[in-house]
């Protein structure tokens, strides 16, 4: 029973960071192109964003039990 707890506690908060990370990139990339053109700043943003978001993807937790 507890284990079972802890396993759909980490998926949800997995999925949890999946929505955040998106939110986040879509967030970034409206904020990049709102002013009609990327500096190096934004797409530095945006690649420091997708990798993360990426590397959060593998962090996947496992559904053995």
């Amino acid at each position: 029973m507890p284990d079972d707890f802890i396993r759909y506690l980490r998926i949800g908060i997995w999925s949890f960071g999946n929505a955040s990370w998106l939110f986040g990139i879509s967030d970034r990339t409206l904020a990049a192109f709102a002013d009609g053109y990327l500096s190096a700043i934004d797409i530095a943003q945006l690649f420091t964003a997708a990798f993360f978001f990426v590397s959060w993807l593998f962090l996947m937790p496992s559904h053995k039990r």
